[in-house]
Formats: C-alpha cells, structure tokens, sequence
C-alpha cells in the first residue's frame, strides 16, 4: 500500500508541475514538448543531437519530433546543420534565442520555492518528503489540494459518526478515506513558514 501511495504523490507532483509548465509554454505559443526538445538539446552531445536521438530520448514518434523541431527552427530557436561526414545527418543545436529560452523558463519558479522550503526538512518516509513537497507546491501554486476528507481541516469525529464542517454534513465511513475538491490542508507549520 505505502508503494501505491508514493506512486500516487509522485503522480500529482508531476500532474501539478505539467500543468504549470503548460500555463508558461503556452503564454509564448509554445507546448511543453517544444521546452522539452530545446532541454534536451541544451545538454546533449554531437552525437546525440539528432532527429532519432530526440525522438528516443523523449520517447516521441518521428513525425511528432519533426513537426515540432520545424515549429522550433520557424521561431528561432534552434537551427539544423548537415553532417560533415554523412550529408545524410542533420545535427540541431540551439540558438542564443533558443539558450535564453530555455534560461528563463527553467526550472518551474513553484518548483523552486518548494524545494527551498522542503530541503530544509528531515522526513522518515520518501512519502512524507513527496507530501509535504506537494503540500508546497499547491500552496505556491494557489491550487486545490484535493486531499483524503479525513486529512481535512473541516474533518472532524462527532458522537458517533464523521462530519464535515464545511457542509456540516455527516459523513460515511468510505467517503473518509477518498479524495475531495473543498479539501483544506491542516495548517503544517513549516509549509507556512516564509
């Protein structure tokens, strides 16, 4: 069960940190896998800096690494050049455009605020490390934590059953263990900390 759940963190991690990445790509009318090409590109040799390299680094197919590769070399920020020893190779490096790019898009300034804060921590479980990473990043981000209703702030035990404060509804047992949209952190003291 503890594998599934740290599955499940870095599941929403990578989920927040894609959604991020596609809100700054698209404020430049680019994708993410555009970024990703130019990455990849940033830090690769000359031997690797190929059509078939990036597509099998990527894990793309060769007509998606070629549509975006020509989408990059419209805009700048990347350029072809044919192989000295086999015309059949075209080797792409990027343009000083294509450098600066990459300089003021990455890494993610939410990812960066998080690993300042959490770096300071000591964990026992690689899944409260990947928690309180993505507790962070939800509050850097300002997005819903959609977190388990009993690790809610409006949780609590009644009498004889589970409420929910916000609704002032009662809960049923199965509900406690599941995930909701109105969920609230409860206030972590080194989350809040500035």
């Amino acid at each position: 069960m503890q594998e599934l759940d740290t599955f499940k963190l870095i599941e929403r991690i990578s989920a927040l940190l894609r959604s991020e990445e596609r809100k700054k790509y698209a404020a430049i009318g680019l994708q993410p896998v555009h970024g990703q090409v130019l990455e990849y590109l940033a830090k690769c040799n000359k031997y690797s800096n190929t059509h078939a390299a990036v597509a099998e680094y990527l894990g793309l197919t060769k007509g998606t690494v070629s549509q975006t590769i020509q989408i990059l070399e419209r805009k700048r920020y990347l350029d072809k050049t044919t192989d000295l020893l086999d015309g059949r190779v075209v080797h792409l490096s990027l343009t000083d455009t294509g450098k600066q790019l990459i300089d003021e898009l990455k890494p993610l300034d939410i990812f960066k605020q998080a690993e300042s804060k959490v770096s300071r921590q000591e964990f026992d479980t690689i899944g409260q490390a990947l928690q309180t990473t993505l507790g962070v990043l939800q509050k850097v981000n300002e997005s819903k934590s959609f977190g388990l209703c009993r690790s809610c702030h409006y949780f609590s035990v009644e009498q004889h059953h589970y409420q929910c404060g916000l609704t002032e509804q009662p809960l049923d047992r199965e509900d406690t263990d599941k995930i909701c949209r109105d969920h609230l952190p409860i206030p972590n003291s080194f989350i809040d900390q500035e």
